[in-house]
């Protein structure tokens, strides 16, 4: 028999098989940059991090601003857990005077509820908590990538535009700098990142405390929460102060360490 027709047949057999072993590689080296480590910046970089951090905490006028990335840390920490503990989430608002809403349906009593309540103002604290556990072993890329991974999920529940827009400018910051920026500036955003979370989880329960005090705010989660368990709003307003300063003082100590 001629070999030739047998020839041709093979040929595109070849270029498949080629183009197989280059996609796995390319998975590969995907998957290798995605969970390998990078070396941590210099400790003036970090100490400037925390600095830029505060800056965006502290003064009130950026705070107004820069608060709005700590209610997407918080509205998505509702939305989080209600879809962990069986909850249906019917979607998520961030309002421009960085308030935010989530709506989930289900039992409107039990630990499911409960848990929902309690996750917003422990979310960005125990985001940066895991954010600095993550810096601390090296994986600043894999660290950008969970936030943005989490911030597009987040957007499937958006139900308003200015959520929406918070939602992707936030988003693309992460994703252009994780795809584009040097691994220096990628290692200076992540560490900036993880102390605002850190430094910005402390500051709302103390917000809540003094609106409370006031009078004011009488459908917070810690109020509800206490209509929840009977057990006082100050004891959760407690619990919110006790899991934003534990986080800072320990992601800090995992940010500082060398």
């Amino acid at each position: 028999m001629d070999p030739t027709p047998t020839t041709g047949l093979l040929a595109p057999a070849t270029d498949a098989t080629t183009g197989t072993v280059l996609s796995t590689a390319s998975a590969a080296d995907l998957w290798d940059r995605l969970t390998g480590t990078q070396p941590s910046p210099e400790q003036w970089i970090v100490v400037l991090a925390g600095a830029l951090a505060l800056i965006a905490v502290v003064p009130n006028p950026i705070w107004r601003l820069s608060r709005t990335a700590v209610t997407i840390a918080h509205e998505g920490g509702h939305g989080l857990i209600a879809l962990l503990t069986g909850r249906s989430l019917e979607g998520i608002r961030l309002h421009s005077d960085t308030s935010g809403l989530t709506v989930s349906r289900g039992r409107p009593t039990g630990i499911g509820m409960i848990l929902t309540a309690a996750a917003g103002y422990t979310a960005p604290p125990l985001l940066g908590l895991g954010g600095a556990a993550l810096l601390s072993t090296g994986h600043i890329t894999l660290l950008l990538w969970l936030a943005t991974a989490l911030l597009l999920a987040m957007l499937v529940m958006i139900r308003n535009a200015y959520g929406a827009f918070a939602v992707v400018l936030t988003g693309a910051a992460f994703l252009l700098i994780s795809w584009l920026a040097e691994p220096g500036v990628q290692a200076a955003f992540a560490y900036t990142t993880v102390w605002f979370l850190l430094l910005g989880g402390v500051r709302p329960a103390f917000e809540l405390q003094s609106k409370r005090r006031r009078g004011g705010a009488p459908d917070s989660d810690a109020d509800q929460l206490s209509r929840l368990t009977h057990v006082p709003a100050g004891l959760w307003l407690f619990l919110f102060h006790a899991v934003s300063l534990s986080s800072l003082i320990g992601g800090g100590r995992w940010l500082l360490a060398r």
